[in-house]
Formats: C-alpha cells, sequence, structure tokens
C-alpha cells in the first residue's frame, strides 16, 4: 500500500429504516381462486361504503348550509368582522372543513388496506 487511506462509506443507522415500506408486503392474492375473489370484493365493497359516506356527508353539508341560511333569516344578517355570516361559512371556514375531512378519509382508507392486509396475512 502507498499510505492512501482506504475509502469508508459512511451511512446513517436510519438508512435501512428508510427504505423499508411503510406497510409490510402482503402476498399476493389470486383473483382466479374462490378465496382471492371474496377477499377483493371485501375490500372494494368497504372502500366504496366510505366514499359513499364521504359523499354524503359533503352533499349535506354543502346542500344544508344555504338551507339554513334560508330557513333562519337571522343568520342571514349577522356580521363576522364586517362581512354577511353566510359568506363567511360558505366561502371560507367551508374548505378547512373539507380538508380535515379530506384527511379523516384518507386515514380510514388506509386503516382499512391494513386490516385488509391483516387479514390476507393471516390466511
Amino acid at each position: 500500500m502507498t499510505g492512501k487511506p482506504r475509502r469508508v462509506v459512511v451511512t446513517s443507522p436510519r438508512t435501512a429504516a428508510a427504505r423499508r415500506p411503510r406497510h409490510p408486503l402482503t402476498r399476493e392474492i389470486d383473483e382466479q381462486t374462490r378465496l382471492g375473489e371474496v377477499y377483493m370484493r371485501s375490500l372494494v365493497r368497504t372502500q366504496f361504503r366510505l366514499g359513499l359516506f364521504v359523499c354524503t356527508v359533503l352533499a349535506c353539508v354543502v346542500g344544508g348550509l344555504p338551507l339554513l341560511f334560508l330557513l333562519v333569516p337571522e343568520l342571514r344578517g349577522m356580521l363576522l368582522l364586517g362581512v354577511p355570516l353566510p359568506w363567511v361559512v360558505l366561502a371560507g371556514l367551508i374548505y378547512p372543513a373539507f380538508v380535515v375531512g379530506a384527511w379523516l378519509y384518507v386515514r380510514q382508507a388506509e386503516r382499512n388496506e391494513r386490516d385488509f392486509a391483516d387479514l390476507v396475512e393471516r390466511r
């Protein structure tokens, strides 16, 4: 050796953790079998019900607020920081509610998928 220092690869101890998938890998489901078909239909039905629930809540909120302001005239006349309350609610406060609803939807959908993966791993 000529006295040159040997090259050393420096890695973070968290490197391996960062490369691992967030959820455990599940084995493949053979949709051609009866059991695989039942599993897949169950997951699709669960996710469909969740999506239908979220859309129903959204429709009730978006459709219900104007109806509320129509049926309760005192709310139409209220001012919040000089802006009519219906404008504040429909133009400003509804969007953060949508974001929270979307976040909760994604969280529940991921939970459904984790439960499905656990079910498949146990079979």
